[in-house]
Order: structure tokens, then C-alpha cells, then sequence
């Protein structure tokens, strides 16, 4: 199937892009265009295998023009894709002659698939059951709308050598975005090279980073290469990068000034050709404002920033995670287990404090301990350590009273990750998920006037401005 040609037509640039590089990394030549006339010009000139598009586009319908592209090409499949997510548009789709129909937003994996299966209709290749199929591979699941901004998100950058810079709260996959960027770009076939700043004594982070010579200090006996060199070619992620040292920072950002770095210990200068994406959990305005995080810096590594929803700002995708590590699960010799209806609604309204990762141990301890085949409600129920009573899903508490209920959420921040303390930051974390809902509550509850929200939080104006940034509120949102 290499070299096999590929026509993709739809008006969204960011969709065009992130299905071309998909593609072409299945070995596909892979041509785009935005509009049917750019289309038919397409099919003669490239002359495609097979053919994916979408159904509105600027100058017209795809789906009217498909049955003209099988009269005409009737050895070159259709394969349809459409936000108009309705039984009809299937339906119409299937009696236009489409070989294959793909509701927006689609799965990159169900996308490579369906064109592999189309490939072997129209006789170009041969099946072949044993091949792998590296989308599947990435791990990025979800159709929810904060998902679909981060997927457009990346589409945009991953044909770019810019900086990216990925925020959000501790366990919501930003490790596996970075590689999502890094698989879907340039650079794919170098290093991608991962260092935790948190993990790591702050006296041997320039080391690691930038490696030393033999003596550069004591116990250096002998020539280390660091990160930067061992990316060489490919992509340094930086994790939680807000828990650099203010000094060491000084260092990474005359690095990304200059383009050059030198082991520690050595008068060399080595030319860092990497792609840099770094990561935090922190509020970095808030460490600048404390002195704690060098403004430049910050500026130079929020190039393109990618914020992650929290999962529980994503329901609509829990489900679907839920099953993918189950099925990770069973794929590692655990027992393979079904979710009830009422499991995934029980899930649903769970607070998830430990995000995505909560769930993916979640479900590896349910495939593990639970006896039955399917998971019901009450099994979640027991694993998830919270009060059979469900009460609409809020926590119960005993008192009713608000410290306890607090104590009873954090106490699942705890439980998570059992012996092990959480990540750090726990307390910038908290203060989020108490002050975000009462800024939101209390700007509702003015409908959207910012004087009179400040007078009932009892803070000024301009505190109130601040504090709306700093958490990413819209204020315009409150009086819709």
C-alpha cells in the first residue's frame, strides 16, 4: 500500500492538515483540497486512489458530486466525513455509493482503516492482517469540544518547528500530546527525549540538561552527553517546567536565545537543533508575579500554548476512555471486562481530582479485583471509596458542612496514588478548584457586571480583573 495516492478535500485547514500527516505517515501520498473545483483539478492531475471528503464545502454539496466520481472513477472508493452527525446523512451517504461513511469528529485510527479497507476494494493492494498501525498508537481520546480545539491545536503546529508550551492539571495526558506533536511533525524518525524538572536534584538539573565533561565537579568521572545533545535532530519536552530553579532558568533561556549550549565544565559550544515543548501543572503569571519564574522565559516558551481540559470538564469522553484502558488492559493479560449503561453514567458524574490517569488506574484495578464480566455502577461505586447514597453525584457529607466536604475531595487526591504523595502543587491545584466556581458562580449571579461580582466577593475591580484572567474565566460567558 506505500506510495498509494490519497485525495483529501475539506474547507478546514487544521482538519487537512492533521489527516495528511496521518496518512503520509502510513506511507501514503497524500494530496489536500479545500473546495470541489480544487477537487476535480485534483483527480486529474494526481489521479487518487482513493478519495476522502467532506460533505460541506464552499462551492457545494461532496455528497451530491460522489456518484459523478464513481460513474467516472469507478475504481476509486469514496470515503464521506461530515459534522451533520445525523441517520439520514448515513443514510444518503451509503446510497450515493460512499465505500465508507465517518461522522465528525472521527478517529484518525477508524480514518487509516477505512482507507486501508478502500485500498484493497479497489483492488490497489493486498490485505495485510499483520501490519501495525501507528495512529493507533497515540493516545489521544475524545470527541468532546475542549478535545476538538486541542486537536485543532495541534494540527496547526505539527508541521512547525515552534515552541509549544502545554498547561493543565496533573494527570491529563500532557506527556502524550507532546508526543502526538512530535510523531505527527518534522521530526517524527529522531529523538524524543523526556526530562521531569521536578524529578530532579536542583544542583544536577544544568547537567542533565546540557551534560558535563570529566571533572566539571566532583564525582564527574567521566563525559556525560545531556538531554539537549541527546534530542539532537528531534524534540526536548520539558516537564513541569514550573518547577525549574529560578537559576537554572537563567541558563535554558540563553539557550533558546542564542541556539547554542555548553556542557558543564566545557568552553565548546554545541548547536541545539531541537524542537522544544514544555509542560506544566503550575500557574507560571502567578510563579513571575512571586519571583519564582523568569517572565522571559515564559514568553519564550508560550509560543503556542495547548491547554488541557480537566476530565471532569469532559464527560462526554469518559466513557471512551473508560473503555480504551480496559481494552489496554485485557491486551496486558487482565481479565477483559464490560462497563454497564449505569457504570458509565456512575463515572460520569465522578469528580475525577486525578484527571485522566485516575481513570486509567481506575479501570486497571476494576479488571483486575472485580469478579463479574460487566462492571455495573455499584462496583464503581465501591472502587471509587465514596458513599452509596449518589445524591445527583455531589459528595456526601456527613455535616453538610464545607470544610468536610473539602476534606473528603481531597482525601481522593490521596487515595489515588496510595503510599505515594501527589504531585506537587497541590495547594495551587486546590485553590483553583475552589476559587474558579465562586468567581463563576458570583459573576452569574451579577449576570456578567464585574463591579457588582467584586462587591459580593467583597475584592476590588481590579482583583477581580486579575483573578478572572489568571483562571481563564470569560467574563462575557456569564451573561449569555
Amino acid at each position: 500500500m506505500t506510495g498509494s495516492r490519497i485525495l483529501v478535500v475539506d474547507d478546514d485547514a487544521a482538519i487537512r492538515t492533521v489527516v495528511r500527516e496521518a496518512l503520509r505517515r502510513e506511507g501514503y501520498a497524500v494530496e489536500t483540497a479545500a473546495s470541489i473545483a480544487e477537487q476535480r483539478r485534483a483527480i486529474v492531475s494526481f489521479a487518487p486512489h482513493v478519495l476522502v471528503t467532506d460533505v460541506v464545502l464552499p462551492d457545494g454539496n461532496g455528497l451530491d458530486i460522489v456518484p459523478e466520481m464513481i460513474a467516472a472513477y469507478p475504481r476509486m472508493p469514496v470515503i464521506v466525513l461530515s459534522a451533520q452527525n445525523t441517520l439520514a446523512t448515513a443514510v444518503r451517504a451509503t446510497e450515493q455509493g460512499a465505500f465508507e461513511y465517518l461522522p465528525k469528529p472521527f478517529d484518525l485510527g477508524e480514518l487509516t482503516r477505512a482507507v486501508a479497507a478502500a485500498l484493497v476494494a479497489g483492488g490497489i493492494a493486498a490485505p495485510d492482517e499483520g501490519a501495525d498501525d501507528p495512529v493507533d498508537e497515540l493516545p489521544l481520546i475524545g470527541r468532546s469540544p475542549p478535545m476538538q480545539e486541542v486537536y485543532r491545536t495541534i494540527a496547526r503546529v505539527v508541521g512547525t518547528d515552534l515552541t509549544v508550551l502545554i498547561l493543565g492539571e496533573s494527570g491529563t495526558g500532557k506527556e502524550l500530546v507532546a508526543r502526538a506533536v512530535h510523531d505527527l511533525g518534522p521530526r517524527a524518525k529522531r529523538p524524543f527525549v523526556a526530562i521531569n524538572m521536578a524529578a530532579i536534584p536542583r544542583e544536577l538539573i544544568e547537567s542533565e540538561l546540557f551534560g558535563h565533561e570529566r571533572g566539571a565537579f566532583t564525582g564527574a568521572q567521566a563525559r556525560t552527553t545531556g538531554r539537549f545533545e541527546q534530542a539532537q535532530g528531534g524534540t526536548l519536552f520539558l516537564d513541569e517546567i514550573g518547577d525549574m530553579p529560578f537559576e537554572a532558568q537563567t541558563r535554558l533561556l540563553r539557550v533558546l536565545q542564542s541556539g547554542e549550549f555548553n556542557p558543564v565544565g566545557s568552553a565548546r559550544s554545541i548547536r541545539a537543533d531541537v524542537r522544544i515543548i514544555a509542560a506544566t501543572h503550575k500557574d507560571l503569571p502567578r510563579l513571575i508575579a512571586d519571583n519564582m519564574f523568569r517572565e522571559d522565559l515564559y514568553y519564550r516558551l508560550n509560543v503556542v500554548p495547548i491547554r488541557l481540559p480537566a476530565l471532569r470538564l469532559r464527560p462526554e469522553d469518559i466513557g471512551e476512555l473508560a473503555r480504551h484502558f480496559l481494552d489496554r488492559a485485557a491486551a496486558e493479560g487482565l481479565p477483559r471486562k464490560l462497563l454497564a449503561v449505569d457504570a458509565i453514567e456512575r463515572l460520569g458524574r465522578h469528580g475525577w481530582p486525578g484527571n485522566v490517569r485516575e481513570l486509567e488506574n481506575l479501570m486497571r484495578r476494576l479488571a483486575a479485583l472485580s469478579r463479574e464480566d460487566v462492571i455495573t455502577a455499584t462496583v464503581v461505586e465501591q472502587q471509587l471509596h465514596v458513599s452509596s447514597a449518589d445524591n445527583g453525584g455531589a459528595a456526601i457529607v456527613p455535616s453538610g458542612s464545607l470544610a468536610e466536604a473539602i476534606e473528603l475531595h481531597l482525601g481522593r487526591y490521596f487515595a489515588l496514588f496510595g503510599s505515594d504523595l501527589p504531585p506537587d502543587g497541590l495547594f495551587d491545584r486546590v485553590l483553583d478548584e475552589v476559587e474558579r466556581p465562586l468567581l463563576q458562580l458570583s459573576m452569574a449571579a451579577a449576570q456578567g457586571n464585574q463591579l457588582r461580582a467584586a462587591r459580593l466577593l467583597g475584592i476590588n475591580r481590579n482583583t477581580l480583573r486579575k483573578k478572572l484572567t489568571e483562571r481563564g474565566i470569560d467574563p462575557a460567558e456569564a451573561r449569555r
